[in-house]
Formats: structure tokens, sequence, C-alpha cells
């Protein structure tokens, strides 16, 4: 009997704003004009470098790969996204390191072969850690609650609701999540040691603005999707944690995706270019 029950749960029902029904249309309203802005913004992004040259090198490369994972997980699958960005935001920094540090090997280490590799290798991690989480979700039942306290169906959540001991699932969040983002933040760190020291090596003013000009924009973004990520799936991953405040997941799966395109394109001299050009001659077919 228990086991039938447990069946009966099939669909699941996010909290979200459920019970602010005054502010149903205004934040629908909100959220839409966001998503909108997010998805045609890392689009444009992307449009802009796949029709420019200039911009076929692997830092772009790059670029316009985490713009198209932006527009991934925002709509799809967030444990694909997420993880891929992180080795994504990894990878941007390691080669910054190399431009900066090793510009005359710059060439012959950053190969399209070895970007093409990484950017492989970023999305088969993305996929095979949702898969591993995946396949544990398939021990769990659902029989006393189909309510998640969160404003996506993640795994967290689930496994907080679920009427089966989810501790292991619980684990493998904080081993897998955890080694993950230890993995590419340190990866991060120590790249731009290197390019710190090196940059403050040259003692030239123009050199330390053009590489805080180049690092910077990256900088900022990991800084503001690594803080509410750790918190999430580290920090978070126990049965006991409060699972109520909100402000961390739409940190991460709302503005970030939104503000990426703006701090890469805005800080990035080339890209402005690049954008003004294709309007003006999308302008020109026009007439």
């Amino acid at each position: 009997m228990e086991e039938e029950n447990a069946t009966l749960l099939t669909e699941f029902v996010l909290t979200l704003f459920l019970y602010q029904h005054h502010w149903k249309i205004p934040l629908f309203l909100a959220f839409l004009v966001i998503y909108l802005i997010t998805i045609f913004g890392n689009l444009g992004l992307i449009a802009v470098i796949r029709k420019d040259p200039h911009l076929r090198i692997p830092m772009y490369l790059f670029l316009e790969n985490l713009a198209f994972v932006d527009d991934l997980y925002i709509f799809f699958s967030i444990a694909i996204g997420v993880t891929t960005e992180c080795f994504l935001l990894a990878t941007m920094a390691y080669d910054r390191y190399v431009a900066i540090c090793k510009p005359l090997l710059y060439p012959a280490i950053m190969t399209n072969e070895l970007c093409v590799r990484l950017l492989i290798l970023s999305y088969i991690a993305g996929i095979l850690h949702a898969l591993i989480h995946e396949g544990f979700l398939f021990r769990l039942t659902f029989c006393n609650s189909n309510i998640v306290h969160h404003i996506y169906c993640d795994i967290i959540p689930l496994s907080k609701i679920s009427c089966t001991d989810s501790s292991i699932n619980f684990l493998m969040v904080f081993i897998f999540s955890g080694s993950i983002q230890v993995f590419s933040i340190v990866t991060i760190l120590v790249s731009y040691t290197f390019v710190l020291f090196t940059v403050l090596k040259k003692k030239s003013d123009k050199g330390v603005r053009k590489a805080f000009s180049t690092c910077g924009g990256h900088l900022f973004s990991v800084c503001l999707y690594y803080g509410p990520l750790l918190f999430i799936y580290v920090g978070s991953a126990s049965p006991q944690a409060d699972d109520q405040d909100m402000v961390e997941p739409l940190l991460y799966t709302v503005v970030i995706p939104l503000l990426n395109p703006i701090i890469y394109s805005l800080r990035n001299k080339q890209v402005i270019v690049s954008f003004t050009k294709m309007l003006k001659r999308n302008v020109k077919v026009s007439y």
C-alpha cells in the first residue's frame, strides 16, 4: 500500500511566489522581459563573434560558448548548464594566463584542436554530472508531499521532500558539486595569481590597464557566479539546511545570464566595434 501511494506523486508544484497573488502579473512581466533580454543578448553576442573574422580566436570562442550555455540552462537543464559553465570559466582563466604570461607561445599552446577538446570536455562533464544525480534521484520515492520549495525542480529541493532516506543523494551532491567547484575555483585563482605577478613585473601602466581590462569582466562574472553556487550546492547540501531563501538561485539562474553579455560586451572594445559594424551593415542592407 505504501509503495502504491508513493507512485501517485508524479507531478510537483513549485512554490516561488505561489502565495503572492497580487504580484503574479508584475512578476510574470518582469521575468518575461528579463528572459527575453537574456536570450537575445546572448544570441546577439554569439552572432557578433560568428560574423567577425577578427574575433575567431580562443578567447571569443570560449565566450561564445559561455553565452550559449547561459541561454541553455535558464530554460533547459540547470545541472548540465551550471557544471559546463564552471569548466568554461576555468578554461577562460587558463586562456588569459597563457595569453598574458606566455604571449610568444600562445599560438602554439592554445591551438584550435586544444580549444575544441576543452569545450567538448566541458560539455561532457556537464552531461555526466547531470546523469549521475539523475540516476540517484530514481532511488527516491515521493509519497508525502509534491510541494517543492524552490524556483525549479533542482536536486536538493527534490531530495528534501522524498519519503526515502536521501542522505546518499545529499552526499553525492556535496562530493561531486564541491569537487567541481573547488577544481574550477583553484584553476581560476592560480591562473590569475600568475597573471597578477606577470603584470606587476612589467611595471607598465599601459600593460596593467590592458590586463585588467581583459580580465576584469571575467573576474567580476566569476565572483557573481560562484558565491551563490557554493552556498546552494555545498553549504546547503544537507537535509537540515533551510531552503526558503530564493535569492541565491535567482542570482545564478536569472541575474548572471542577464549580466554576462553586458559585462563581456561593454568591457570589450573589440566586441563593441564589431557590434557597431554589424549594425551599420544591417542598416545599409535594409535601405
